[in-house]
């Protein structure tokens, strides 16, 4: 197999018709229809299903595909690595909202700073979208917060980020030192939308211990969050490095209740990790280890 039948077969699952491959290929469509075809036959497995002249990607084609769209990635990449070799590489980073919109444009800034040669393109997302484009071979390496249920992931634990609960200053909340978990039964919540960590990590909260919320509003952002919440529309956790410039809402804490979630750095365990990579992974983990040496030093 080759890498045009890898190139030709991601085409045709991705526009699920032979001809419209071939179109984007600028091949014929008896070419591309052999090709599939000849990996069916050479690995004895069947890729699509034909039904009524429409093409459907079995579920050994989409773990193929996966696959497939890996090794194109890394391929594109060490092509791209040599055209440039001479000139500057570039490294595609991911981060999740959180990360992405508090702690990387620093982290960015530094170490383009000292590695001006190395050139820098950063992605933002939710968890989910994220992780999904690491498996694409999209991204390079990314920062999330939240969980990586993945054996094809490596996840490295970099910062335990603190998380707080919020109100509106009107809130029935506000006026208490403390409330109980349990005080958040059935109460209405602003929550981030799914596949956001940050969602997860409320839902796993409440409902993960037996406690009803009412998903009231869901928003694409932090900011959006903290603005409906000081409207009184109810309450929310948020990381707390968020709402340092914040006082349009009261954080309340949570008795017997510590709230911290994991950033971890993550890339596909197949990933070729280039020295450019290396001295970006190094740098990330020294900063966020400094931001945890700080806030330990301010919490004590």
């Amino acid at each position: 197999m080759t890498i045009r039948d890898l190139e030709i077969f991601v085409a045709v699952a991705e526009n699920g018709k032979i001809g419209s491959a071939a179109k984007k290929l600028y091949i014929s469509q008896p070419t591309v229809s052999h090709v599939i075809s000849q990996i069916e036959k050479e690995y004895h497995v069947k890729l699509f299903d034909r039904l009524s002249r429409k093409l459907y990607i079995t579920e050994v084609g989409k773990e193929f595909l996966n696959y497939a769209r890996h090794i194109l990635a890394n391929f594109h990449a060490m092509e791209n690595y040599l055209h440039h070799a001479s000139e500057q590489i570039c490294l595609h980073i991911g981060a999740s909202l959180t990360v992405g919109s508090f702690f990387l444009g620093d982290i960015i800034s530094k170490f383009e700073e000292k590695y001006p040669k190395i050139r820098i393109r950063v992605y933002i997302d939710n968890s989910k979208n994220i992780i999904q484009k690491i498996f694409d071979g999209t991204l390079d390496i990314a920062v999330i917060e939240g969980f990586v249920n993945s054996k094809d992931i490596i996840a490295d634990e970099v910062y335990q980020d603190e998380m707080v609960l919020i109100c509106g200053k009107n809130h029935p909340f506000a006026s208490k030192k403390s409330i109980h978990l349990s005080d958040l039964k059935n109460r209405d919540c602003v929550l981030r939308e799914e596949g956001s960590g940050t969602r997860d990590f409320l839902i796993n909260l409440t409902e993960g211990r037996g406690i009803p919320i009412i998903k009231k509003w869901v928003c694409h952002s932090s900011d959006s969050i903290i603005n409906i919440v000081a409207a009184g529309q109810g309450v929310s956790v948020l990381s707390k490095s968020l709402l340092i410039h914040q006082d349009n809402v009261v954080q309340i804490p949570i008795e017997d209740l510590s709230l911290y979630r994991s950033f971890k750095i993550i890339y596909h365990k197949d990933k070729y990790i280039s020295s450019a990579l290396k001295k970006l992974i190094a740098e990330i983990k020294k900063l966020f280890n400094s931001a945890s040496s700080k806030n330990n030093e301010f919490n004590q």
